[in-house]
């Protein structure tokens, strides 16, 4: 039985991991962590990871990026617990300090969760290589109108598998407004904010003549729980 430590245990993508928590045989929630108390939970639960009593064989967080420095401290104080960050919004500087923490301590970091996004990722790169520089790529994710960051750190992971067909050179514009000219060399990436949207990347490649468009849609939260559950059990 993998006992998980919920980070963001309320918030929606908590809820969700706790529906499917308490469906499995194989796992439970011995503890959560968020700032908004819920005293219907079936598991403790505290506004600060540090005061977490509880034993625990592995972290899930989807929480918020400010969270991640106490998160990697309390597991290299409890003998390095493994830890699945879930959480998008990561600085550049945040992103050095999870693989500095890697370096002694088991990580495993996605900014999405979904094993179709991740096959979509490697599709891009595969695809990026093939067709190289005759034709032009551009990212189009759409999300809910209550998600904060833009563009999704899905599509900068679709940007940078890309991108690696091309050793990295490729800048990325966000958006484009007003007499740009004519396109460069850029990867584009275009951001869709309404409604209750899960979350929809495409990636497409664009040439003379000819288009390529490669899709993945996410109908529910689940394929994200899901994915964030069997990377927990994995690295356990």
């Amino acid at each position: 039985m993998v006992r998980i430590l919920l980070c963001g245990c309320f918030g929606k993508m908590g809820r969700v991991i706790q529906q499917l928590v308490a469906e499995r045989t194989d796992c439970t929630i011995a503890a959560g962590v968020d700032l908004f108390a819920d005293s219907t939970a079936a598991f403790p639960a505290y506004t600060n990871i540090a005061d977490v009593q509880e034993e625990a064989d592995v972290i899930i967080d989807f929480s918020h990026p400010s969270l991640l420095t106490p998160i990697l401290s309390y597991a290299a104080q409890k003998g390095g617990i493994p830890a699945v960050l879930c959480t998008t919004g990561y600085s550049a500087e945040q992103v050095e300090a999870l693989k500095t923490a890697a370096q002694t301590q088991p990580v495993f970091y996605s900014r999405n969760m979904s094993l179709g996004i991740n096959l979509l990722i490697e599709l891009s790169k595969k695809a990026a290589k093939v067709l190289g520089d005759q034709f032009d790529i551009e990212i189009i994710e759409k999300h809910h109108n209550q998600k904060i960051d833009a563009p999704s750190g899905t599509a900068l992971m679709l940007a940078e598998s890309a991108n690696s067909a091309f050793e990295d050179k490729k800048p990325y514009v966000c958006g484009r407004e007003g007499m740009v000219g004519a396109r460069g060399r850029e990867i584009g990436m275009h951001a869709v904010r309404g409604g209750t949207i899960v979350g929809e990347h495409e990636v497409l490649f664009c040439g003379e003549d000819e288009i390529i468009t490669l899709a993945h849609s996410a109908r529910s939260k689940k394929v994200f729980a899901a994915g964030a559950i069997r990377a927990a059990k994995w690295l356990a």
